[in-house]
């Protein structure tokens, strides 16, 4: 990491039992843990069934709670305050996350509909690291 890069952390969110929320972060973590284009990367893990992960959760203002587990990319500002980069599309199909893509925040959450089967895949994953990428 150069200094001109800011480091990006991925906020999962997420709650104990739940199968779900062990698959995503298994998925992050090899995915962090094995490409290097991703060293820029780290992820913190809230956990919504505690008083601070729920309060982080609350923070986001956008993630439902009935679609958990999540994740969205942000940084930190000079005050130490999370800072969730924006969607630079709110607006546009997403081919790789469809109705998971947040529509504020750059991240994702479970869609549980027919269509969406309740996975985040590690396509979408790679999808928003890359975007974060590209925008960070």
């Amino acid at each position: 990491m150069t200094t001109q890069e800011s480091p990006l952390t991925v906020h999962v969110f997420g709650k104990p039992g739940c199968a779900k929320c062990s698959m995503l972060n298994r998925r992050l973590d090899k995915m962090l843990a094995e490409e290097p284009r991703y060293a820029r990367f780290h992820k913190e893990y809230h956990n919504v069934l505690e008083e601070d992960g729920l309060v982080e959760f609350c923070k986001t203002e956008c993630l439902n709670p009935s679609r958990i587990p999540a994740m969205v990319v942000g940084t930190q500002d000079a005050q130490g305050r999370i800072r969730y980069l924006a969607n630079p599309d709110p607006d546009g199909q997403d081919a790789v996350c469809k109705h998971s893509k947040l529509y504020q925040f750059l991240g994702v959450q479970t869609d549980y509909s027919e269509e969406g089967k309740g996975l985040i895949t590690p396509e979408m994953i790679q999808a928003i690291l890359d975007e974060a990428l590209s925008l960070a």
